[in-house]
């Protein structure tokens, strides 16, 4: 039976207006400025990562404690899924099981697919490169799907076939130097795609 493994954040949901949401609500109870723009522009990294770039690198790990404590109430109902997202993820279903790896908090990542109800066999939160790869190995993955480079790097590592999309903020070009089998546009094509491969 195969697995097949998708990245959540500008994969299967755009979550650019919740995500700038908890951002806009963390400057307004820290005082720090942080361009909300740019960080829904550049989503993949974990959120320490991104609010290391606007404040004290030790104060960067509280505040992450705080976004995720505010994400349920604010980002949820803001937050659909992408074009072709519950028809790739059905496809892949047909094929074995199907996993979300992220680098979103699990319990979060678990909360928005129930609203939209896209249904996985499970679900690895607060994963991102080294970590997603790690986690496909141990589930033994043969695809992983997702919209950044690290996604890719993250298949490769594990073995997996890279599957990109320009949903999020990698380009094409930038996909395939970082190793993906095959970059579509959009979920919309991934049914297709799957149904017709191998794999």
């Amino acid at each position: 039976m195969t697995t097949t493994g998708f990245d959540l954040d500008m994969t299967l949901i755009d979550s650019r207006p919740g995500i700038k949401a908890v951002y806009q609500q963390l400057v307004s109870e820290s005082g720090v400025a942080i361009d909300t723009d740019l960080v829904v522009s550049r989503l993949g990294p974990p959120v320490e990562w991104e609010l290391a770039q606007w404040m004290p690198e030790q104060d960067a790990s509280r505040w992450a404690d705080r976004y995720r404590e505010l994400y349920p109430t604010i980002a949820l109902d803001l937050v659909e899924a992408l074009p072709g997202a519950h028809e790739a993820v059905d496809a892949a279903r047909r094929k074995g099981r199907t996993i979300v790896v992220t680098a979103k908090h699990g319990p979060n990542a678990v909360l928005h697919l129930a609203r939209l109800g896209i249904t996985v066999d499970d679900v690895f939160g607060r994963a991102w490169r080294e970590g997603k790869a790690e986690v496909l190995m141990a589930q033994g993955a043969s695809t992983y799907v997702g919209d950044h480079v690290h996604d890719m790097d993250a298949a490769r590592l594990a073995g997996a076939f890279g599957v990109g999309v320009t949903t999020g903020p990698s380009s094409s070009d930038e996909l395939v130097a970082a190793g993906a089998g095959v970059v579509l546009p959009s979920l919309d094509g991934f049914a297709r795609w799957i149904d017709s491969s191998l794999r």
